[in-house]
């Protein structure tokens, strides 16, 4: 690989890209449309644009690689002078992962669960041969300090499973470093990250690049993540490059009207009134689901307490048209606590009320009504949805399951819920994979519909889209809550997202509720620590914001552990900035509580509220 010293190399150029679609009847339709960039060694060059804009497409031509039923069409795709287009699968072979290395969306995905981290991290260099075991073991070991990861030394004695989220993306960048490669190509790396781990992995990210001298090509919809590790930036809309430039021109100076759309889209930094006044006309006597003194988690039960409990003493109720969001960490109980209000798993203490009336705990043990009026909507519609069957049928089920409809009745209902959810009634006739991410999460959305519910749980449904999408995907869930009556308890690690959406804030760390109350009360002083965490961790769309962020008190004390469970104490004394030497870690903390507004830390609100 060249050094560092030769910054200002052209490591990869797209000259004239076209790429197209092959249709049945051998047909073309042409998806990238005649684009040329630049990127130059050191450099991060971000490609941004909805879904469906060429991202990732184009990003892949830097691997000499086409999608199935996508063809190169002209124009060249140069890697290090070279164009990968007209070569051959033998001939890319020894170029990827040697020359150039690709990081998912998914670390998960991207791991085999079955082998030990440090072999798959070596694998490539040393099947290429271009490094010994002994020399492939020396660079991994570096990068692991590099990259900051916990015990360096043995982390790759471990399995994929025994490492954090967070953790893992950092050890697939490790993968595709290892075999000292000239280009990167990282296609959204960090969507699927909670905010405090998207930094500490932004940064290793950026530093290591910058180390290792290599280039990157940076996929993603997120552009306050481009403003922090992007050189410059091409903004894609359907295949055509519709404005490139640095980083800060194109961040702060938009020149292109769909720029400025997306600038638009970006959600705004979490405050106190940016969510919507609710309506109170659907509310009943009783809230539509309440959640009392839950205790819940994993494994054998004995002596009335599991294995592994993820969720403690947990108090939550949610009014009918109302929403309530759950934020923190991956690894914080928010989706154990959406598992347990849906039945799937049953709490080992506490209650559930539906309507006002006591609900069976097991999914087992619920009538067909109850379970009608609590629905399910999952993070990934991809893998949600039977991709063998039509969206007439994945709609058509539950309405038949539900309402014992048959024949028309059946088809009257699917069309209502197509509109419902704003999709073309022609969709019906369509399977999944015809659909765009945002469409399906819509069909997704309109199933759990179809059994006319009365609270919705939403576990990460915007997540994985991108900006424009997410929002419009919001106003949907808007608009359903104020037409139909329908409760949300909207379960996110994206803040922004919850704080212009929700009625009411629950903040979960380590399964124990550090803070609730009304959205307003919960983005405002006086903070839980761990809120105040959350809330400076999100990104802002300026320059220079990571490195100010990655060297504050919050983010440097978070950084030093992650979430552990803990039977005793306050579980996020290991990385509280304002941690009570032995209190914190052996006794609970007390509720405090200040107009339905809840904070479970020794601190005194007075002492919360001045936080600098």
């Amino acid at each position: 690989m060249t050094t560092p010293n030769n910054t200002g190399e052209i490591v990869f150029e797209a000259v004239d890209l076209k790429i197209n679609a092959v249709r049945d009847d051998k047909s073309e339709l042409p998806i990238v449309k005649g684009v040329s960039f630049k990127v130059r060694r050191g450099e991060v060059v971000a490609l941004i644009g909805e879904s469906g804009s060429g991202k990732t497409t184009i990003s892949l031509s830097a691997l000499g690689y086409c999608k199935p039923g996508l063809k190169f069409a002209g124009g060249e795709a140069r890697l290090l002078g070279q164009d990968l287009t007209p070569l051959s699968v033998n001939e890319l072979r020894p170029i990827r992962g040697e020359k150039v290395a690709y990081l998912a969306q998914s670390a998960a995905a991207t791991f085999n669960p079955s082998i030990l981290i440090n072999e798959q991290v070596t694998e490539a260099p040393v099947l290429h041969g271009s490094k010994t075991r002994a020399e492939a073991d020396k660079k991994a070991l570096a990068l692991y300090h590099a990259l900051e990861l916990p015990d360096p030394e043995t982390i790759g004695e471990r399995y994929p499973h025994q490492v954090s989220g967070g953790q893992l993306q950092r050890l697939m960048a490790a993968m595709a470093l290892c075999g000292d490669p000239d280009l990167l190509v990282l296609d959204e790396p960090t969507t699927a990250l909670d905010v405090t781990t998207q930094i500490e992995v932004l940064k290793a990210f950026k530093q290591v690049i910058q180390e290792e001298g290599a280039a990157a090509i940076y996929v993603t919809h997120d552009l306050a993540v481009v403003a922090q590790v992007a050189d410059h930036i091409v903004v894609l809309y359907n295949g055509e490059v519709k404005e490139a430039g640095p980083t800060e021109t194109i961040i702060n100076h938009p020149q292109h009207p769909y720029t400025r759309r997306l600038m638009d889209a970006i959600k705004p930094l979490p405050e106190a009134g940016q969510g919507e006044t609710t309506s109170d006309d659907h509310l009943r006597d009783a809230p539509a689901i309440e959640v009392r003194n839950v205790d819940a988690g994993y494994g054998r039960i004995s002596n009335g307490k599991p294995a592994i409990q993820v969720l403690r003493d947990i108090n939550i109720s949610i009014e009918r048209g109302k929403t309530v969001g759950v934020i923190g960490e991956s690894g914080c109980g928010k989706s154990t606590l959406a598992r347990v209000i849906a039945g799937l798993l049953p709490p080992s203490g506490g209650s559930m009320l539906l309507d006002g009336e006591m609900l069976a705990p097991g999914i087992d043990e619920r009538s067909k009504d109850e379970l009608r009026r609590v629905q399910f909507v999952y993070q990934m519609a991809d893998t949600a949805l039977n991709p063998r069957h039509r969206i007439r049928e994945i709609l058509g089920r539950p309405v038949e399951f539900y309402e014992q409809a048959t024949g028309s009745a059946i088809q009257t209902r699917v069309d209502e819920l197509l509109e419902l959810v704003e999709l073309p009634l022609q969709f019906a006739d369509r399977y999944p994979h015809e659909l765009s991410g945002g469409q399906k999460q819509r069909v997704n959305l309109a199933r759990a519909l179809a059994a006319r519910p009365e609270v919705v749980l939403c576990d990460e449904v915007t997540s994985a889209l991108d900006t424009i999408v997410g929002a419009n995907v919001l106003e949907l869930l808007k608009r359903l809550r104020r037409e139909t009556g329908v409760s949300f308890v909207f379960i996110s690690h994206d803040l922004s997202t919850v704080a212009s959406f929700a009625d009411e804030i629950v903040v979960l760390y380590a399964g124990r509720v550090a803070e609730q109350g009304p959205t307003d009360r919960v983005l405002s002083p006086p903070y839980h620590p761990y809120t105040r965490l959350l809330i400076s961790s999100v990104p802002e769309t300026r320059t220079g914001w990571l490195e100010d962020t990655a060297n504050s008190r919050e983010a440097q004390s978070s950084v030093q552990a992650g979430v552990q469970l803990t039977a005793k104490g306050c579980p996020f004394h290991n990385r509280c900035p304002r941690v009570i030497a032995g209190v914190c870690a052996e006794q609970d903390p007390p509720r405090r509580v200040a107009g339905g507004h809840v904070i479970e830390c020794h601190l005194e609100l007075a002492d919360l509220g001045g936080q600098s």
